[in-house]
């Protein structure tokens, strides 16, 4: 089947200098930032691709970013013992939360109505935030091994939790009590993600393998496609919600149909001038409907995606 759009690169950005782990949407549909091993968090703009921003500097890497915005602040989640909460406008940290113990943020997550922000620590702990006291509310033990992934319902109060143990468990968001036991991966979950009106829950890790459950049927499986030839590390849908992205350490990026779930599109180096080395986190951007994708090759990628 031939695919319905073609792929062209905007362009390649540089400047970090080290692996680039994470992006996040900005205050403006145009504008993102990227985060990585070298500590720093830049704000990049999309119309003026070749100039970023650094907005913070921290002592370690930076695994996992989150917009608030509300109050214009940046969740910054590195590999130490604190969450930085970063004020944007103000360009200063608003405080420094401590954790519980010494551990690797992986993944933040945040919840507008309850103003609560879930982290996911490299200890196996859940860590729920009270983002209007600006303190931790909850910590929950979930595993032996470390919480890599949050994912919050869209519509349903729960949420689905990735884990090293290669489980996905889903919690009630305000209790934090498990309601469903996922297990069909044979190895690390790297990446949870609901579509976007709540029917699906897609993951994906170690065991290269994207998982569909139905989460309209208690999380049936759906279907489990072997999507890459190793890990899986990110999923995430396009702005309208008909198409989603995975991202590999196969240094790959695939675009799939978000209702037949079929591959519609390959990013590689061989045909597009990909990445080099794994790719580790995308950000769909409703700014004309561009993909960006950040790598271990310390680069970021932007990709048009246009209807032939």
């Amino acid at each position: 089947m031939a695919s319905p759009f073609q792929v062209q690169k905007i362009t390649t950005l540089t400047g970090h200098r080290d692996c680039v782990y994470t992006l996040e949407r900005a205050p403006e549909s145009h504008r993102f930032f990227s985060a990585g091993a070298d500590g720093m968090v830049v704000k990049w703009d999309l119309t003026q691709p070749e100039n970023g921003e650094l907005v913070a500097k921290v002592s370690s890497s930076v695994y996992a970013l989150k917009f608030v915005p509300e109050r214009n602040w940046l969740l910054i989640g590195h590999n130490q013992n604190s969450l930085e909460v970063l004020d944007l406008s103000a360009k200063a940290v608003v405080k420094t939360i401590p954790l519980p113990a010494p551990s690797a943020i992986f993944d933040i997550q945040y919840h507008v109505e309850t103003q609560t922000a879930f982290l996911g620590l490299g200890d196996g702990t859940l860590v729920k935030i009270d983002l209007a006291k600006l303190e931790v509310q909850k910590v929950v033990r979930l595993a032996e091994k470390s919480v890599r992934t949050i994912a919050l319902h869209p519509v349903k109060p729960e949420m689905a939790v990735g884990l090293s143990d290669h489980r996905i468990l889903i919690l009630d968001s305000q209790t934090l009590a498990v309601k469903e036991t996922l297990e069909g991966h044979t190895n690390s979950v790297f990446t949870v993600a609901y579509s976007p009106n709540g029917q699906y829950l897609l993951s994906g890790g170690r065991d290269a393998h994207l998982k569909v459950w139905n989460a309209a049927q208690q999380y049936a499986e759906h279907t489990s496609i072997i999507a890459h030839l190793f890990t899986l590390n990110h999923i995430t849908f396009s702005p309208n919600g008909r198409l989603f992205a995975t991202c590999s350490m196969d240094k790959s990026v695939k675009v799939w149909d978000a209702e037949t779930f079929k591959l519609l599109k390959v990013i590689d180096k061989a045909r597009h001038a990909g990445h080099g080395t794994s790719v580790n986190k995308l950000f769909w951007s409703a700014h004309w409907n561009q993909l960006v994708s950040c790598s271990d090759d310390r680069s970021l990628a932007v990709w048009a995606l246009t209807l032939k």
